[in-house]
């Protein structure tokens, strides 16, 4: 099996834990947002710390010609890695806990799916803030991604209906914060390692999920061991072992079909809400799904410049 094939494997299992553990939130929405959120973040965290060990001593072993470098440039590192790490964490943290009050308030775990994904389409609005060109079709497919939306969340609730549910109104509040994590993960991956980045944004938006959860909420212990599946599938599975496939699946896959593969998860969060909690849409809802998806996908194919430069 060649390292292509190997790599669009892993991300397509990526896209199916990330899928199913829309599930696996929304049976974990009996616990208040924070409660749930913070202990899996920080689950998420702490299962990670023994990945990185594992890839420092695979990558020990397999580079001989490591560059020494001074201790100005270590502490450099260290701090521009710290700094990352709990910058992408305040805002996962802020975008994560968002999508669990809208799984709270009682989206189903396809919905929310569909409308998280809206960020592929959100990331390029946003980076005009930074000076980045949006070529003309993205305008389209955000057009498009609005018409999927009204579908999917408010044409089913009657005609000419503009009423929006307090948990898709979440989840769609959190797709914009997701978009915003992307951003800041843009800017501090090229400069950090990947999984000690990730695993100190976990860590951080858990410390920071369990505080809330404190102040804001009344966590009782045993409704947390109740859920203690859901809370350790997000935090081991979707976190740990779907960040670690992510990373290793990237290494050899074009940017392109990487990003397309990955947006499945949106499609597997409808399949695995059918199959577990037995969600059903509605034709309309189907459609907005469908609308949704092809403006979701749209942005990610090649443009003519860069077909012509392949």
């Amino acid at each position: 099996m060649n390292k292509k094939l190997q790599s669009d494997i892993m991300l397509l299992i990526t896209a199916i834990i990330w899928g199913s553990a829309f599930v696996a939130q929304k049976a974990g929405a009996t616990l208040e947002p924070f409660t749930y959120n913070g202990i899996r973040m920080l689950i998420g965290g702490l299962v990670l710390i023994p990945v990185i060990f594992l890839f420092q001593k695979l990558g020990s072993k397999s580079d001989s010609t490591t560059i020494r470098k001074s201790d100005e440039e270590k502490q450099a590192e260290k701090k521009t890695l710290l700094i990352g790490g709990i910058c992408c964490g305040l805002v996962l943290c802020t975008a994560s806990t968002l999508q669990q009050f809208g799984l709270y308030f009682e989206t189903d775990a396809g919905k929310a799916g569909f409308i998280t994904s809206l960020y592929i389409v959100i990331v390029p609005v946003l980076g005009l803030f930074f000076h980045k060109k949006v070529r003309p079709l993205v305008w389209g497919c955000v057009a498009l991604g609005a018409v999927g939306f009204y579908l999917l969340t408010m044409a089913g609730k009657g005609s000419g209906s503009l009423a929006l549910s307090t948990g898709d109104l979440f989840v769609l509040i959190c797709a914009v914060a997701f978009s915003c994590h992307i951003l800041v993960v843009d800017h501090f991956s090229p400069k950090c390692d990947g999984i000690k980045l990730s695993c100190i944004q976990f860590l951080t938006a858990g410390i920071v999920g369990i505080v809330c959860m404190f102040i804001f909420e009344n966590p009782v212990w045993a409704d947390i061991v109740d859920c203690w599946l859901p809370i350790l599938y997000c935090g081991v599975v979707s976190s740990g072992v779907g960040y670690t496939l992510q990373v290793l699946g990237q290494k050899h896959a074009e940017p392109t079909v990487a990003s397309l593969i990955m947006s499945l998860e949106s499609v597997f969060s409808v399949l695995f809400g059918a199959l577990i909690l037995h969600e059903r849409l509605t034709l309309v809802e189907g459609i907005g799904c469908i609308v949704i998806f092809i403006a979701v996908v749209i942005p990610q194919l090649p443009s003519k410049e860069a077909r012509l430069k392949a």
